[in-house]
């Protein structure tokens, strides 16, 4: 098989795995969904709201901002060595938001909800400039891709695509962190926390699907992106691992320590089996992996830090978000100390569903461009 055909292959095999993966979970949720309406989700008045849909919609939106970020580097500010990943970058943060933004959709039950908003005009609310700024992130995402393959000047479209993904990313973080009334969210690094993350989202997400792109082989990959992989861009995930390392270590012993009411939601999230293979295995392990030269320079490790890197973001959004939401805003004799929670099994068909869907859509990318190329 010429490597052609290969090229063309592999994609179409994800795009049909995950169309048929998309049918099948996207079909179940909506019969849950019309059968049960709001009810099939775990959430509840007492206190836990936003439940797996808004920690998935919150991941992909993330990650989103955080593939804009690293494409910025090479369309912004002219950093050539990234030039190999600046169009998969593109092409893959607007996958993401779709598939987060399904993830809200399917929770909030209509699309036209999640930006109604913005007709209220509600300009002190950070809500209000998170969903203005994602529909500007969507809109600039689209133009910038068409840009790219028309090839034609990026840097301006490029530069405003990256003032929106900025902006997503802090203002994001500046939704539950100017909670004053949730201890566990409150704080002005949950901004730049959640920029971190993003910005380090983006580098695991680009070179997983980088390398799946090209059939887990690195000798497929063109010799500059394969020698981004195993220089500037395998340094900078390095260090941005350890950033995030810093942040969470900060916020887990501050909050182990602290008596302050609200936040005894940290022995139960540390307690926790997920906890420790997010700090475990999802930071500590990829930062070995990362930090030593020899395993960063190596296709397999790369590939296990950024799956790893992607798990643990996941359970530390899961975690963020929920745990928040554990320490009843009104406590009587009918509320516990902490407040429970599991998904549903129609909140973890959406989560599939959003995942399923976000291949999809980067699948037919793969397949249908030459996000190779300049």
């Amino acid at each position: 098989m010429t490597t052609s055909s290969m090229s063309i292959a592999r994609p179409n095999t994800v795009l049909v795995i995950a169309a048929i993966g998309l049918v099948v979970t996207l079909g179940m949720a909506g019969m849950n969904l019309m059968a049960q309406g709001h009810a099939a989700f775990n959430t509840n008045s007492v206190g836990i709201s936003w439940g797996l849909p808004i920690v998935t919609y919150d991941y992909f939106l993330l990650t989103s901002t955080g593939l804009t970020l690293v494409a910025s580097l090479p369309l912004v500010f002219e950093l050539k060595s990234f030039q190999p990943v600046a169009k998969r970058c593109v092409w893959l943060a607007i996958a993401g938001l779709v598939g987060g933004v399904s993830s809200l959709a399917l929770e909030l039950g209509s699309p036209i909800k999640a930006i109604s908003i913005i007709w209220t005009f509600q300009t002190g609310s950070p809500l209000f400039w998170k969903v203005l700024f994602v529909l500007a992130h969507f809109v600039l995402l689209v133009v910038l891709f068409a840009r790219m393959r028309g090839g034609g000047p990026v840097r301006g479209i490029a530069a405003a695509q990256f003032v929106a993904a900025l902006g997503i990313a802090l203002i994001a973080g500046a939704v539950y962190g100017m909670m004053a009334m949730r201890p566990f969210w409150f704080g002005g690094d949950v901004p730049v926390a959640f920029l971190i993350e993003s910005f380090l989202g983006g580098l695991a997400f680009i070179i997983f699907f980088s390398y799946l792109a090209h059939g887990f082989n690195a000798q497929a990959m063109p010799a500059d992106l394969r020698g981004l992989f195993g220089g500037a861009l395998g340094a900078t995930f390095a260090v941005v691992i350890a950033l995030h390392a810093a942040f969470v270590g900060a916020r887990v012993v501050t909050g182990l320590w602290s008596n302050a009411e609200g936040l005894e939601v940290w022995g139960y999230i540390s307690s926790r089996p997920l906890f420790h293979v997010e700090i475990w295995l999802g930071i500590a392990l990829p930062l070995v992996l990362m930090g030593s030269r020899g395993t960063r320079q190596n296709p397999t490790m790369q590939i296990a830090a950024a799956v790893l890197v992607m798990i643990s973001l996941l359970i530390s959004r899961y975690d963020f978000i929920i745990g928040g939401q554990m320490v009843p805003l009104f406590k009587g004799s009918w509320a516990p100390s902490l407040l429970a929670y599991v998904p549903s099994t129609t909140e973890w068909l959406v989560f599939l569903a959003a995942i399923f869907l976000a291949n999809v859509v980067n699948a037919y990318g793969e397949w249908k461009f030459d996000l190779d190329g300049r």
